[in-house]
């Protein structure tokens, strides 16, 4: 038996969900989805039972194991009062596939909310989307669990939501009915465009920071990019040896990585279709092969909030985090069942794995001071694209040359 690279993780926190009595049948109890907003305040968690729970951030001190401190709890504890933000149970009458959070703060929204809900008043606010069994798309407003508009379209389950960064309340759904949809909450969800070219059920999507491009990724071995202005596809990505299941984008829009049930996460450059990086995802109990599936096969990628680190989870239950440089694992922490989506907090230091059966898991998170070389390359990456930075070092060697 082969011992993970790097050290534990400590386990947090940890949700566990209530099941309830009027339903029985055992997939509704399987949860795929989990989110924090972006500005930390709140975390999402479809619970099974096609119930979603909002839950205030920093926990409440009953998830927190005993003897660990909590490092908001003092401070939420003060601050807490008669308008703090309670627990919301939101039912959704459909198993919950996808979640996301709108920027944080969207834009006035009185011509989206006051068309459904006339006594919501006229402010900013954080909405979260939801993609069911159904192809149905609810979407709630986070501060008053109300429910404000109903999104049809899809004619098969919506996979993964995703909304784009600038603040806009544009939101890309992804579907197994193979289509990516894009629609603009605040002209009443109408519908923008269709997505097609998928051959296969869709996974994920993935908007760039710079809202200039979107990633998809099905049940295919290739990848798709495609222009967030022009909605049309940009190029594919080929590299993978299985599906494609999950993808995410760095901070600053440079890198894109993607994860394949081929047990490979491959790190790319969007613009150049160069592969920069692949992380090879080995077996850690040799007695958990299966010949049919393998245990190594990868379930979800994502970037931290500064763009130093990567997390993975496996069908090997083993959280891994990897350093970019890296090309083994420093630090890892093991669950005892299936996992099947992780999340970065906002604000680093912890991060949420979701388990099939309900249970959410809060681990400790590397923490870095980012160098003054990675600042100033996040700098110059928020208003420059890879081309551009290729030109300016093209120009600069020709001048030292001269």
């Amino acid at each position: 038996k082969l011992s993970p690279a790097g050290e534990e993780l400590l386990l947090l926190a940890e949700l566990k969900p209530g099941r309830p009595h009027q339903f029985d049948w055992k997939s509704s109890c399987e949860t795929w989805s989990i989110a924090f907003s972006p500005d930390g305040s709140w975390f999402a968690w479809s619970q099974g039972h096609c119930i979603m729970k909002l839950i205030p951030w920093p926990l409440e001190e009953q998830f927190i194991p005993k003897g660990f401190e909590a490092k908001n709890r003092s401070s939420k504890n003060e601050t807490k009062g008669q308008g703090s933000p309670k627990e919301k149970m939101l039912d959704c009458g459909q198993i919950v596939w996808g979640v996301a959070f709108s920027p944080w703060p969207s834009p006035p929204s009185k011509r989206l909310w006051a068309h459904h809900h006339p006594q919501v008043p006229d402010i900013s606010c954080l909405v979260l989307a939801m993609g069911l069994n159904d192809g149905q798309i609810k979407i709630w407003e986070v501060q008053t669990g109300l429910l404000l508009l109903n999104v049809s379209g899809h004619q098969d389950v919506v996979r993964d939501l995703s909304f784009t960064p600038s603040g806009s309340l544009i939101l890309v759904s992804a579907s197994r009915d193979k289509t990516l949809r894009i629609w603009d909450l605040n002209k009443h969800s109408k519908q923008i465009q269709v997505l097609l070219g998928h051959l296969q059920w869709v996974y994920c999507c993935s908007i760039s920071p710079d809202c200039s491009m979107l990633c998809s990724a099905a049940e295919e071995k290739s990848v798709f990019l495609w222009s967030m202005r022009s909605y049309t596809l940009i190029r594919k990505l080929e590299g993978h040896q299985s599906s494609v299941v999950s993808c995410d984008f760095s901070p600053n829009s440079a890198l894109l990585v993607t994860a394949s049930y081929d047990t490979n996460v491959i790190m790319w450059d969007p613009y150049t279709r160069e592969r920069l990086r692949s992380l090879h995802h080995t077996q850690v109990d040799p007695a958990m092969d299966d010949s049919d599936v393998h245990v190594s096969s990868l379930r979800s990628v994502c970037f931290s909030p500064e763009g130093l680190y990567l997390a993975t989870v496996a069908d090997d239950r083993l959280l891994r985090i990897w350093a970019l440089e890296l090309k083994t694992p420093i630090a890892f922490a093991p669950v005892t069942n299936g996992l099947c989506c992780c999340t970065f907090f906002p604000h680093g230091g912890v991060i949420a794995t979701e388990i099939r059966d309900g249970h959410v898991q809060f681990w400790t998170a590397p923490r870095v001071l980012s160098s003054l070389k990675h600042l100033c390359r996040k700098a110059l990456r928020s208003f420059l694209t890879t081309y551009q930075v290729l030109d300016f070092l093209s120009n600069a060697t020709a001048c030292v040359s001269l």
